[in-house]
């Protein structure tokens, strides 16, 4: 199993994630992700939605198999988590979940549709702690991808060591109360 080196306490990932690695991961397992992690928001993820439809997305060099996407904007203040639950980003969470993404990182409660396609692509969604200063600090460089004309809120690429996170929905399964319709 790619990733899954120590289970005391925190799981080391690994990226790209592969399909035994999902399979493992339970909801509260604590996580530290390394690699390359997506990063986009509202005004971006629909977008690269629509070219993962269209058979495009390597027209901007994206390959999504086993990938992790950080629901954040990029700025020079730093990264921090926005609400996964925005329309436009809990709409592109099935689709990109398609498209081969595992792990989906941000904040906020889903709903049982975008549940129910975690589970049926088995991809994972993870909360994070919301702190700027310890995410700059384990992110060792960024790189903008695509849709530069957004500003902070491009398609960035982030190459990050021991980044921390949460399994908050796994396998049908959530941490959060109840999920709302």
């Amino acid at each position: 199993m790619k990733g899954l080196r120590d289970r005391k306490d925190v799981i080391k990932v690994r990226t790209p994630v592969d399909e035994e690695t999902i399979r493992h991961l339970k909801i509260g397992d604590r996580l530290e992700i390394e690699g390359v992690i997506y990063c986009g928001r509202d005004a971006v993820l629909p977008r690269i939605a629509r070219l993962f439809e269209k058979n495009e997305l390597g027209t901007i060099n994206v390959h999504l198999k086993g990938a992790v996407i950080f629901h954040t904007a990029v700025s020079i203040a730093g990264i921090g988590p926005t609400s996964s639950n925005k329309v436009e980003i809990e709409e592109s969470i099935p689709i990109l979940s398609r498209a081969g993404v595992k792990i989906h990182l941000g904040k906020g409660a889903l709903n049982s549709k975008s549940i129910k396609a975690l589970k049926e692509n088995n991809a994972i969604f993870a909360v994070t702690p919301p702190t700027s200063a310890l995410f700059a600090a384990k992110t060792i460089s960024q790189r903008l991808v695509a849709f530069k004309e957004e500003g902070m809120e491009a398609f960035y690429e982030i190459n990050v060591t021991g980044f921390p996170a949460i399994v908050a929905i796994a396998h049908g399964k959530t941490l959060f109360a109840q999920p709302p319709s």
